[in-house]
């Protein structure tokens, strides 16, 4: 069976794009792959984090994890930090690692843009640790949005590279992305990713919000003027990302909801968008709601960590060997 591997970074709570981008495709990946999936909680503190927010944000991962439907009989689950090996490879795949590789990386290059002040040298390496976090298990494949394919990329650059110089030693990953709803907009700005660090909620819906305040989120959503029900990504971007929504929860094309509400107001299509979203969240809420009062998570990331350290040892192993490291 092929392995693939993928985490989430959850310096806050998770959201609809979260789960239609990464977490629901991993409920069906489980049955097809050996999947791996880690909270990557060192990545959180590469900016400043509050402790008792970030506890809570790590344990509200973890629920909805399972919450969503990954199942710790068929998925490894675990924190990053549980897996030393993650740390140390990433400090090697710094040493491999060109400045000018980092300068380029996308959130490196919008922080400079911003003139952000105090950015910390873990923000400046961290595409290093996730290549690390990627390469210690030779998945296959690692699905990730448009916007995370650079990380993968160079990753397998770090691996063609550290082969190159040491032998064969990493197997090079592909990236998968989803086919419906890869990386769901903002509900007030559909030109920009719909995310957790948005300043004003009203864009952005939490995996934890009321199904009726979700549903305001969704009937207050930024469409246009056109007045016309098409896909049309690039006009009709607001639009789109809603009908993408309802695509992704409902096992739909967008053009069968563009069929379907055709000659329609858009007032009737977010009513129907707004019903999706809010059955899902009470779906997944109920089973948060009974995890999170339970031991569930301490035993899954027992297990889970216990997995991915016999697997994580032997490749950091083989790589202190290869480079010289190791001298028993």
């Amino acid at each position: 069976m092929q392995r693939m591997l993928s985490g989430i970074k959850p310096t806050g709570q998770l959201t609809l794009g979260n789960y239609i981008g990464a977490l629901r495709n991993f409920v069906q990946y489980q049955d097809e792959y050996e999947m791996i999936v880690f909270i990557a909680n060192l990545h959180c503190i590469t900016v400043y984090q509050e402790p008792k927010e970030l506890r809570k944000n790590l344990k509200d991962a973890v629920a909805l994890y399972l919450a969503c439907g990954l199942d710790p009989q068929k998925a490894t689950i675990f924190l990053q930090n549980d897996v030393y090996e993650h740390a140390e490879l990433g400090y090697i795949m710094a040493c491999n690692t060109y400045m000018g590789e980092l300068n380029r990386m996308t959130q490196f290059k919008d922080k400079v843009a911003k003139n952000e002040g105090n950015i910390t040298a873990g923000l400046y390496t961290y595409p290093c640790l996730m290549a690390a976090d990627i390469l210690l298990y030779d998945p296959d494949y690692v699905p990730v949005g448009d916007d995370q394919k650079q990380h993968v990329e160079l990753a397998r650059d770090l691996a063609l590279r550290f082969n190159h110089k040491y032998g064969d030693t990493f197997k090079l990953p592909e990236p998968l992305a989803a086919k419906v709803g890869a990386r769901i907009m903002s509900l007030s700005d559909p030109y920009h990713k719909m995310s957790k660090s948005e300043h004003s909620d009203k864009g952005c819906i939490y995996l934890l919000d009321d199904p009726n305040v979700a549903k305001k989120k969704i009937m207050s959503a930024v469409t246009d003027s056109f007045g016309e029900i098409k896909a049309d990504k690039e006009k009709q971007p607001g639009l789109y990302n809603l009908m993408e929504i309802a695509a992704a929860l409902t096992n739909r094309q967008v053009s069968d909801i563009v069929e379907e509400f055709k000659g329609q107001g858009y007032g009737i299509l977010k009513t129907y968008v707004a019903d999706v979203v809010a059955k899902e969240l009470t779906k997944i809420q109920e089973r948060y709601n009974a995890i999170i009062n339970s031991d569930m998570i301490n035993e899954t990331l027992k297990e889970g960590a216990m997995k991915a350290s016999a697997i994580a040892h032997r490749k950091l192993l083989k790589v202190r060997k290869k480079i010289g490291l190791e001298i028993r």
